[in-house]
């Protein structure tokens, strides 16, 4: 790993500032889903601000790398990325999930500024992601992309189907991460369609597969390194993750999945994740006059 421990910890420090975003634009939406948008902050964070060639000037540059987020619920953690990116200007989080606003509850493409493909009807982004991994061989570019799903959603026959179709075509410019953070909607995933043995049915379907913490910006990083280095098929990395990470009172349970904070949760969110009482405050007197 050629990457110094002051990156890493920038990187830490991104993700920190990614996850306060999004429970702050719920908190004001009055809902949202803070389940799955925070067991993928890490997984966001890293290949935002580290793994994939993109221009923060250009979302639509031809150079750049795809990125599509199959669990399009997850999306606060996305739009949380773009304004830190600079794609959008920061007041606009506060917009999540208004009529009219580019920030909707899934994330429509031609909206927002960096938005591949509109999701939210699950088990349709692999094979979409598969779409744009040929489309980009075809045309001789270089370019990779990444898309994320949920083990929830791999419920989806669809997602088996892509999962057949990428080795066929030895899309080694292709990397998929399994948000593997044990709950589906309602409830643990073991408890409505196991998924398990998970590595080894990626690995019978031609995929070469790591499995990660997938709350560890090291190891995050690590994975998208050799996966990089994977040639003649493509790779799944499935990261383990908690859901609600650090959200302390909805973590690891299914209620997290969508979820309407109140004041005093806010308060104790945001100061568990070492915001200002000023900060804190600010935030509060928003959620007050929306209410």
């Amino acid at each position: 790993m050629n990457v110094s421990v002051q990156k890493l910890e920038e990187l830490e420090k991104t993700a920190n500032t990614i996850r306060t975003h999004l429970v702050k634009m719920i908190a004001k939406s009055g809902t949202g889903h803070a389940g799955g948008s925070s067991s993928i902050t890490e997984i966001v964070t890293v290949l935002y601000f580290h793994e994939m060639k993109i221009d923060k000037k250009n979302p639509c540059s031809e150079q750049r790398d795809r990125f599509v987020l199959s669990k399009g619920h997850a999306c606060p953690a996305q739009y949380a990325a773009f304004a830190e990116l600079g794609y959008i200007p920061k007041d606009m989080l506060w917009t999540l999930h208004h009529i009219d606003s580019p920030l909707q509850m899934h994330p429509e493409l031609g909206f927002c500024p960096g938005i591949e493909m509109s999701t939210g009807a699950l088990g349709q982004g692999l094979s979409a992601g598969i779409g744009m991994a040929l489309g980009l061989r075809m045309r001789k570019k270089d370019n990779r992309v990444y898309v994320v799903i949920g083990d929830g959603e791999s419920n989806e026959g669809q997602i088996w189907e892509a999962a057949m179709s990428a080795p066929k075509f030895k899309l080694d410019n292709l990397c998929v991460v399994m948000d593997y953070n044990k709950f589906s909607l309602s409830d643990r995933v073991q408890n409505v369609m196991p998924l398990e043995p998970l590595h080894d049915k990626w690995l019978a379907f031609g995929w070469h597969v790591v499995e990660v913490n997938g709350h560890s910006i090291a190891q995050l990083v690590n994975a998208f390194d050799q996966a990089r280095q994977i040639k003649g098929k493509p790779v799944i990395i499935i990261a383990h993750t908690v859901k609600g990470f650090k959200i302390t009172h909805v973590e690891d349970q299914a209620e997290s999945h969508s979820v309407s904070f109140t004041k005093e949760q806010v308060r104790n969110t945001l100061r568990h994740f070492g915001c200002s009482a000023q900060e804190i405050r600010a935030t509060i007197d928003i959620m007050e006059g929306v209410k």
